[in-house]
């Protein structure tokens, strides 16, 4: 499952492939509030067709009003800036005074799109660099903690891929909806698990299987605070030895599944035998998600992402047991 900015490069690419005009625009700049970041995504077709969102529709329509008045015959790439004033930021969705800057982009042969896309299906995280001039790009492995986007008078970096990353203990059924739904929003997504059974039927396009033992898999994971650690096998020789080391790791989620009586044993069982401080057990998630009342594979996945959505924002929220103590 692509996440948006993915998706609308996928449809772009199937459009130039059709032979259409297409103009790729990205938000470089905001003032004040914006209803998208920067970085974001829309594609017009020489048609009108649009792709993508950088607003509430306001000013993807204007895009379409723009492209069917000849506006939008670009050779190369050009800024566009709406809301600079009270009457525009009101019509274009935006606050007063606020404005918000897209670069729009041509694409053609020298956009590279076909060889992004090829890197994106691999999980890897891009930087593109968009010559202002010429409107030619290359194609580059992007650093970790790199800024999204950045724009100068001569160049736009942005970076594509990524964001976040997820290891998931387990391939199971809840897996395979967790991870799919993990790739929309923005996760390279890994499963460790070293049980045949489970590894040899599970293949999602873009994910990393590896059948490694749990705890050496975290170890080599480089574990950083973009990465989430979740346990789903039950199976305590496998999820103790992963929260074990996610435990005492920079990871900014770490969850595990499991009733409140099993969350109990577990901890028990991590500070007799392997030590973990109250401190670090502390940061467990468990029962694992939010608590909406999850009861299917489907819906527990959703609360779990919900959970670690609302821990990157910082916004806390309950845990779930309902869903969780299968």
């Amino acid at each position: 499952m692509d996440n948006l900015d993915l998706s609308v490069l996928r449809t772009a690419a199937g459009w130039r492939a059709e032979q259409r005009g297409v103009v790729l625009g990205t938000i470089t700049r905001t003032w004040g509030s914006a209803p998208r970041p920067v970085g974001s995504l829309v594609a017009v077709r020489d048609d009108g067709q649009i792709a993508g969102s950088v607003s509430g529709g306001c000013i993807e329509d204007d895009l379409v009003a723009q492209l069917r008045a000849g506006s939008l015959t670009l050779d190369r790439p050009a800024p566009l800036r709406y809301g600079v004033g009270a009457e525009e930021a009101r019509r274009f969705g935006l606050p007063c005074g606020g404005t918000l800057e897209l670069m729009l982009e041509p694409l053609g042969p020298r956009s590279a799109l076909d060889d992004l896309l090829t890197r994106l299906t691999r999980g890897e995280r891009v930087r593109r660099t968009l010559d202002l001039a010429t409107g030619a790009v290359t194609l580059a492995p992007a650093e970790r903690g790199a800024d999204t986007l950045s724009v100068t008078d001569t160049q736009l970096i942005s970076h594509h891929g990524p964001q976040w990353r997820l290891l998931v203990i387990g391939a199971g059924q809840m897996t395979d909806y967790l991870a799919q739904m993990a790739q929309a929003l923005g996760y390279g997504v890994t499963v460790c698990d070293p049980r045949e059974e489970y590894a040899d039927g599970f293949a999602i396009d873009g994910v990393t299987l590896t059948r490694e033992m749990p705890d050496d898999v975290v170890t080599a994971f480089q574990v950083d605070d973009a990465t989430a650690i979740v346990a789903l096998t039950h199976d305590p020789k496998l999820d103790d030895l992963a929260l074990m080391e996610a435990l005492k790791s920079p990871a900014f989620y770490v969850g595990a599944i499991g009733s409140r009586v099993n969350q109990a044993k577990r901890r028990a069982r991590l500070a007799e035998h392997f030590g973990l401080s109250d401190a670090e057990l502390d940061r467990l998630h468990g029962p694992v998600g939010l608590n909406i009342g999850a009861r299917t594979p489907p819906e527990i996945a959703l609360s779990i992402l919900a959970e670690m959505t609302a821990v990157r924002y910082q916004a806390g929220g309950n845990t779930v047991e309902a869903g969780c103590a299968l």
